[in-house]
């Protein structure tokens, strides 16, 4: 099987993970969230500098909350698969640009 049609296999596979298992993540708040609370400083921390695009994993604008965690699941899975991928070709772009400089380069 060849790379590309690995990668897409994969990148399908996330998605429907991402899609259909979403939903079911753990309500409970994260790890730090529920230490903060614990010891009373969760109300005390800063402004957020920054808002997140999708709070609390739910994609804005989609009213059944199953179905707003899913796209969230998906869009997340698709910028990470987009990060991934774009940092992945310009390693590859550099590696074969190196590799053909010290090709040329006189012995």
């Amino acid at each position: 099987m060849n790379t590309k049609k690995t990668v897409l296999i994969l990148l399908l596979s996330a998605l429907v993970v991402a899609a259909l298992l979403s939903p079911f993540a753990s309500s409970s708040p994260d790890g730090l969230e529920r230490v903060a609370e614990d010891q009373g400083f969760l109300d005390k921390g800063e402004e957020q500098v920054l808002s997140s695009p999708i709070p609390d994993y739910l994609f804005p604008g989609i009213q059944n909350e199953k179905a707003a965690t899913s796209a969230a699941g998906v869009i997340g899975t698709m910028l990470t698969f987009g990060a991934v991928y774009v940092l992945g070709r310009i390693v590859t772009v550099r590696k074969a640009k190196a590799e053909t400089k010290l090709q040329s380069t006189p012995k």
